[in-house]
């Protein structure tokens, strides 16, 4: 795939030299400009906003769907034309969209108009993920530890060293947390799970939980040296502890204690995995490159692949209905019925 993409523009972030914070004027930034085809360019994130979805991508682009993915309309009053790489949404009207040259934006209309919340194109660190809580916490992650927090929905930011404790009685750990606490990991991706806690995929094999909702970070015992690029917490009966944890290769790995202990998954694909959903009936989605869906119907024990045609890569996937995945990537979004999908693979000869 041609620059992305949760994987290119971590590397592109890897081949910049990081400078010191602002705080100085923030300067101009240019407006994202209307664009006839502007669903079908390259999009990384994509977030409810009570019904509607709200996806982010390449130059500034903000799409909205209103008819659960169906079709897409431009946002309009984006400032910025960077590239957005992750959006959520506190409530089904406040929300916020972070990205290249550190722009974080905040929208009080359910997506439909935004305003510049923080930028520092000098600090050379795109922000990569974000994630919204209650109580107006929020928190931006990205290139080298980047690590950003607001306790009012985005309007205001403080940044802070993300400095997490080694994984208990482990030297390698220790030193790696060392490390990182220098020149820092990019953080790909920040989830929510169960009972407070949240959880970071991070580069060079790094997985990273906070059960303080943030407020301190603890190093897991990772099961593979190569990059994550996503985490998707499991709703099953085991307390809220299960999770999985994808990346590079497609490799993935599930964990039943929180991420104490780990077991890995045959996925049946080599693609780069970056994206996960998980439906009401327990059916869970997983997107990546080369238009691979992996899907499983067990609870996350065994996937089945269903490669899409067209082999666009895919970034990131919301539920939307029984068996509908709204994924979008390389060539905007994608509505996917699953249903129909599992019908076709189980017809061919």
């Amino acid at each position: 795939m041609h620059p992305l993409r949760r994987t290119a523009f971590v590397a592109l972030a890897a081949a910049l030299a990081v400078t010191g914070w602002a705080a100085e004027a923030q300067p101009a930034a240019l407006a994202a400009e209307p664009a006839r085809l502007a669903a079908k360019g390259l999009l990384i994130g994509v977030a409810a906003a009570g019904e509607r979805l709200v996806a982010v991508g390449d130059r500034g682009i903000i799409v909205l769907s209103d008819d659960h993915g169906t079709t897409w309309t431009q946002a309009r009053a984006v400032p910025t034309q960077a590239l957005l790489t992750g959006v959520c949404f506190l409530d089904a009207q406040h929300g916020v969209a972070v990205g290249h040259d550190e722009i974080i934006l905040t929208s009080a209309d359910a997506g439909r108009s935004w305003q510049r919340a923080h930028y520092a194109p000098e600090a050379q660190r795109p922000l990569l993920d974000v994630w919204c809580g209650g109580g107006g916490h929020v928190i931006a992650v990205g290139a080298y530890s980047a690590y950003l927090t607001s306790v009012d929905s985005g309007a205001s930011w403080s940044e802070r060293k993300f400095v997490p404790a080694p994984a208990a009685g482990t030297a390698a750990e220790a030193a790696a947390a060392e490390e990182a606490a220098r020149g820092g990991y990019h953080l790909n991706r920040i989830v929510a799970g169960d009972g407070g806690r949240l959880y970071i995929a991070a580069e060079s094999g790094h997985l990273y939980r906070s059960d303080d909702g943030g407020a301190s970070w603890l190093t897991l015992a990772s099961p593979y040296a190569g990059s994550f690029f996503g985490v998707l917490p499991l709703g099953t009966p085991a307390g809220g502890r299960s999770l999985l944890v994808f990346g590079l290769r497609g490799n993935l790995y599930r964990s039943d204690d929180a991420g104490a202990s780990w077991h890995k998954v045959d996925t049946g694909t080599v693609a780069l995995l970056d994206g996960a959903a998980q439906f009401a009936d327990g059916t869970i989605a997983i997107v990546g490159l080369s238009g691979t869906v992996l899907v499983s119907r067990d609870r996350a024990h065994t996937f089945a692949l269903l490669q899409q045609v067209d082999r666009a890569g895919l970034a990131a996937a919301v539920t939307s209905g029984a068996m509908r995945l709204v994924a979008v990537g390389e060539h905007g979004p994608q509505l996917i019925n699953l249903g129909s999908a599992y019908a076709s693979r189980a017809s061919a000869p």
